[in-house]
């Protein structure tokens, strides 16, 4: 469904944020590895956290993950452990996006897994056995949840993993999430500079509650720094979590959005700290990257944001999509270098009737809402893609006073 975004100039409400997605999937695996009887608390209803919890159900035949690359990676590594025969499949953009790296991963620590079309991609035939364990090396430039699922799956290996990260580490704060819980599940890890030893083990089953959702509060950032005035309660975060995106609180605070902590909610509110140019690397935090460019080029600020090489491989190639999109709203982007993305403040003429394509990619239809600050009715097409990770965004816009048509 396309919808016409008109924002309000004066934003006030109490939000409650989805509960983060990332946690959730980590949970689901360690929680069914554990054999716990304990379902955790406030996993994210939304489509990726779906997919897992059907692809941990499935006793045999054909797991179809959709569109999402977390639960599509977790289920693979979970798969090829677990006694049975599978085809693993998803989404036409997911049988585009790469999965060898953790294909030959699993394979060396003695998984049987093969392309049931073309090399490098889904769908694959998966046979689950007891695997090996061993010695294994893993890029760590393309995607944190390949070695996130290898991780998750070591400790019920023979001989452990002892894991060698190679090139470029991206999305620290994930590979660094899904060890603390890890931890907190009962299996102590290692990681030294780029190794991690993971010993043989058992998941403890306990007790958990997720968190929300610092990505999706990422939007609510936006909506702040353009809005005339705001104040914006966002219900469920705190000062100290486990998500990499809570960066997101020192990302924006040169985009003039201030954040006050208390106990169990934030309140944002504007500040007078807008840098005149913004410069920064996101190799930790990617996915705030749309949300970032969108609202950097709104207020006039020119930037360079490095760090993005893995939004090629995302729901849609993120960098490309920006390009184009920001365009049809009169900003010209420079993706020259590589994972980096610039705008020096040059313009060309915004087209009329600004429809912005989604891609199949949630985050830009969200981060894309934002512009509807200086582009009034501007259409959001396919908007129902916010499912994958916030159901109720335009809901949630709509308490608010934005006008959703």
């Amino acid at each position: 469904m396309d919808i016409k975004v008109t924002a309000p100039q004066i934003v006030r409400g109490d939000i409650g944020l989805p509960y983060s997605k990332s946690i959730s999937n980590r949970v689901l695996l360690l929680n069914k590895l554990s054999k716990s009887k304990v379902v955790p608390e406030n996993i994210a209803i939304c489509d990726d956290s779906e997919m897992m919890r059907n692809a941990l159900s499935t006793l045999n035949g054909e797991v179809n993950t959709g569109a999402a690359g977390t639960a599509t990676r977790f289920s693979l590594a979970y798969l090829s452990m677990t006694p049975g025969e599978y085809q693993l499949t998803g989404s036409e953009r997911m049988k585009q996006r790469p999965i060898k790296i953790l294909v030959e991963a699993l394979r060396k620590i003695g998984a049987e897994i093969e392309y049931a079309e073309r090399e490098g991609y889904l769908p694959l035939n998966v046979k689950g056995r007891e695997l090996e364990g061993g010695e294994v090396e893993l890029s760590g430039s393309v995607s944190s949840q390949y070695i996130s699922a290898l991780l998750m799956i070591a400790p019920y290996t023979r001989k452990g993993v002892k894991l060698t990260l190679t090139g470029n580490i991206i999305s620290l704060p994930y590979i660094k999430m899904t060890l603390s819980l890890m931890s907190l599940y009962g299996v102590e890890t290692r990681m030294v500079g780029n190794q991690i030893d993971v010993p043989t083990g058992k998941y403890n089953p306990l007790s958990y509650r997720v968190e929300a959702d610092w990505s999706a509060a990422s939007y609510w950032y936006g909506f702040v720094a353009l809005a005339n005035d705001a104040d914006i309660v966002l219900e469920g975060l705190d000062n100290v979590s486990i998500q990499g995106d809570s960066k997101v609180v020192s990302l924006f605070t040169p985009l003039g959005v201030a954040t006050e902590y208390n106990d169990g909610y934030v309140v944002l509110r504007k500040c007078n700290m807008v840098k005149k140019t913004y410069e920064v690397d996101l190799t930790d935090t990617p996915d705030l990257a749309q949300t970032i460019v969108v609202v950097a080029a709104m207020k006039g600020v020119p930037f360079k944001i490095s760090g993005l090489q893995s939004l090629r491989i995302k729901e849609t190639d993120r960098i490309a999509a920006l390009v184009k999109e920001m365009r049809k709203l009169g900003y010209v982007l420079d993706d020259s270098e590589e994972g980096a993305l610039k705008w020096t403040g040059e313009r060309c003429s915004p087209e009329e009737n600004i429809e912005i394509d989604t891609y199949d990619d949630h985050r830009m239809a969200m981060s894309f809402s934002i512009a509807s600050y200086l582009y009034p009715g501007i259409k959001i097409k396919s908007s129902e893609v916010v499912t994958k990770s916030y159901p109720k965004f335009w809901e949630d816009l709509s308490k608010v006073g934005f006008s959703i048509e």
